[in-house]
């Protein structure tokens, strides 16, 4: 199996992997080109870390074709692991070890020359603003800088494909703003980056996102694509009680969908013109009269639900 053109850093086909009678991916195809950063999109167990899993070399898949940068990773994984970097959930960082020591150790797995060992380490370090912090324990280190720590030694032999699942859960507003600068970066010097992620933010910073459910991939387009096949038009509803909001709207005539987002309810409506003055009338009759009506640009959790049919209209 081989890649379909020069330009892209991963291909896979018809990918299928099930443990015992469930199955956990369904036939997945996708390529991602050199300096594109491809987001997986989906709720737990829809798939993505077996992917994630399966394009690594560290899971077999029951069917189907993966290449790395040109290499099959079905037949020859060892090989494919020298051409990308894996970044799971939780990376396996040595708490007891120095953040020189832990970057020394991967470069030591993975061959790196010394002399190219100490300018990586440094440009890296200084990238990741892990600098001064070259002596600490890693165990000492706050989550989000023990994920960038983990990004730097996933980084220390220069793969040309990257491999991120969920790296930023659970890490620090600023800690994340850190890691996506240096995502930006490695896509600019031409590296491939396939990245799992459950921040609905993230995902719009994507080149392309894959949306996945029940172990397949249904749509998979840029964000602003996606936007615009999205069925029916926005509005956001904001009032006191917006779970009030959601149970009056339910069902009512034009209403597609029912999402609720914080303090607000996010509704689609097959007209926005021909529904607002019969939604007013609606929240009215409900005693809802503090309701403000305006039109919304959709998210991506908003195309997300509406593309797969999993908004809750109560």
């Amino acid at each position: 199996m081989t890649a379909d053109s020069d330009d892209i850093a991963v291909q896979v086909r018809e990918l299928r992997k099930s443990f015992g009678s469930v199955r956990a991916v369904r036939g997945v195809d996708f390529a991602v080109s050199k300096g594109e950063i491809f987001g997986l999109v989906g709720p737990d167990g829809s798939g993505k870390t077996t992917v994630m899993r399966m394009l690594a070399g560290v899971l077999r898949p029951d069917a189907g074709g993966i290449v790395v940068d040109g290499v099959d990773v079905v037949a020859d994984p060892e090989a494919a692991k020298l051409r990308l970097s894996y970044m799971p959930q939780r990376f396996g960082l040595y708490e007891d070890l120095t953040v020189a020591e832990n970057i020394f150790f991967y470069a030591e797995l993975f061959a790196v020359p010394r002399p190219q060992r100490i300018a990586r380490k440094r440009e890296l370090l200084d990238a990741a603003g892990l600098s001064a912090f070259q002596n600490r324990l890693a165990g000492q280190l706050s989550g989000g800088m023990k994920q960038k720590l983990g990004l730097v030694c996933a980084l220390i032999h220069t793969p040309r494909v990257l491999l991120l699942d969920e790296p930023t859960t659970g890490v620090d507003p600023v800690s994340r703003r850190d890691f996506w600068a240096i995502l930006y970066n490695l896509r600019e010097s031409g590296v491939a980056i396939v990245l799992s992620t459950a921040y609905m933010d993230e995902a719009e910073r994507c080149s392309r996102l894959a949306l996945f459910h029940a172990g397949a991939i249904p749509h998979c387009d840029t964000p602003a694509r996606l936007k615009k096949a999205m069925p029916g038009v926005l509005l956001a509803i904001t009032a006191a009680n917006p779970r009030a909001l959601r149970e009056a709207l339910a069902g009512k005539p034009g209403v597609l969908g029912i999402l609720l987002m914080g303090d607000r309810v996010h509704i689609r409506v097959d007209d926005a013109a021909k529904r607002t003055a019969a939604l007013r009338d609606v929240l009215r009759e409900s005693g809802i009269v503090d309701a403000e009506i305006e039109p919304a640009e959709p998210g991506i959790e908003d195309v997300f639900v509406a593309l797969l049919g999993s908004e809750k209209a109560a």
